[in-house]
């Protein structure tokens, strides 16, 4: 068996980010940035109002003033307005400061008579005016190459101008379960049948991981079967998942399947648990590489398997770190690993603490459906409730 930090590095090796792609915002979050972006707008484009209110002159705005309101600017194309001495003109937040101004006092700050106003509170230069540039200068990195594009970096982009931002594609996948006992879900089982649950839960992982474009297909224990699936999925697929057939039984297709097919198994049999049978192959198909991941049968041993091995690898495929995101943990009980390999324990994380959750075994979905998190625990190791730990999240 060969230990995870080890396999991952093997995996890493053989991932590499692929080419650019031009996406619409809105499509582009989630994904990471294939070149560096840099401002063009300054933000604010101009000054302007913080607040409702009026603009003054601060020196002219002492406790107790009155001045006389002599004009309007809202929001939206400035009127050019230029503001005359021992006056106001009334503005709205956003609205373009007028010539002469140099602050604004709030609509609160101030009683209106007539046309006029009454001073409540001094105030000082420049306050509440919003200065050109003080957010976002032009020639600012505003985006690196391999920074996420989340909501908010979208929301900055925009602002620029941008309808598009170019980022690293996503892999398109593929998703083999096999086994003659699977049925899919909405059709009647029959003795000794149970449903396919792991093709929804990888696949709903892979969309999770940010890969939109997944193939599912679904064999039994043949081998000519298993080698007709993944033929098919080669052809329409960067990345191969494989659910089940992984381990050494008579009934376990997959390793000859790849072998015949061409491929070589670069690693088999990891030192975790759950999650031991995990087979990563390589291989040339009609001139492009493609990676294979062989994950257990078992659900729960699947989702660790994909959280600790398979994610990392996709992320750097995207453009990522290739590193598993992690939170510092307090563990809220006792939790010790007797076993011979490092524990994988599924736990839910409340204000910090973490919680293991249900049954601790590679068939039990329901205790895994109530987590948020995975805490390795080393052999022989017991960790004390009130300790801090990483968790996997």
């Amino acid at each position: 068996m060969i230990e995870v930090a080890e396999a991952l590095e093997q995996m890493l090796k053989h991932a590499t980010p692929r080419a650019a792609v031009g996406l619409p915002l809105l499509d582009a979050v989630g994904c990471h940035a294939a070149r560096e972006v840099l401002a063009t707008v300054a933000l604010p484009g101009f000054d302007n109002s913080a607040m409702d209110g009026y603009t003054v002159r601060a020196a002219e705005a002492v406790r107790g003033t009155r001045l006389r309101v002599v004009d309007e600017q809202a929001a939206g194309v400035d009127r050019g307005l230029r503001l005359p001495a021992a006056s106001a003109i009334r503005v709205y937040t956003g609205a373009p400061i007028p010539e002469g101004a140099d602050a604004v006092v709030m609509q609160e700050d101030v009683e209106r008579v007539g046309d006029e106003i009454v001073i409540h509170d001094d105030l000082a230069t420049g306050q509440f005016i919003r200065r050109k540039g003080s957010d976002v200068c032009a020639g600012q990195v505003l985006v690196r190459r391999g920074d996420l594009i989340t909501a908010a970096r979208a929301g900055l982009l925009a602002s620029q101008g941008r309808a598009q931002v170019d980022v690293i594609a996503a892999p398109r996948a593929g998703l083999l379960s096999t086994g003659d006992e699977l049925v899919p879900p909405g059709q009647p089982l029959h003795p000794g049948q149970i449903y396919n649950s792991n093709a929804v839960m990888l696949s709903a992982m892979l969309r999770e991981c940010g890969v939109r474009e997944v193939t599912a297909l679904h064999c039994g224990d043949e081998i000519s079967a298993t080698q007709d699936a993944l033929s098919s999925l080669f052809d329409r697929s960067d990345v191969v998942l494989l659910s089940g057939g992984v381990s050494v039984g008579d009934r376990d297709q997959v390793k000859p399947a790849l072998k015949a097919l061409g491929f070589s198994i670069e690693l088999w049999r990891i030192k975790m648990k759950p999650g031991k049978p995990f087979v990563f192959a390589t291989g040339e198909w009609k001139g492009e590489t493609k990676l294979v991941f062989g994950l257990p049968g078992n659900p729960v041993s699947a989702y660790a398997t994909f959280r600790v091995l398979v994610q990392p690898v996709l992320e750097r495929l995207r453009g990522g770190t290739g590193q598993s995101g992690s939170r510092e943990v307090r563990l809220g009980e006792t939790v010790v690993n007797d076993g011979d390999r490092p524990h994988y324990v599924r736990g839910r994380v409340v204000d910090g603490v973490f919680w293991p959750q249900g049954l601790q075994r590679s068939d039990a979905l329901f205790g895994l459906s109530q987590s948020d998190a995975l805490l390795r625990v080393e052999v022989g190791e017991k960790l004390e409730a009130g300790m801090l730990r990483q968790a996997l999240s």
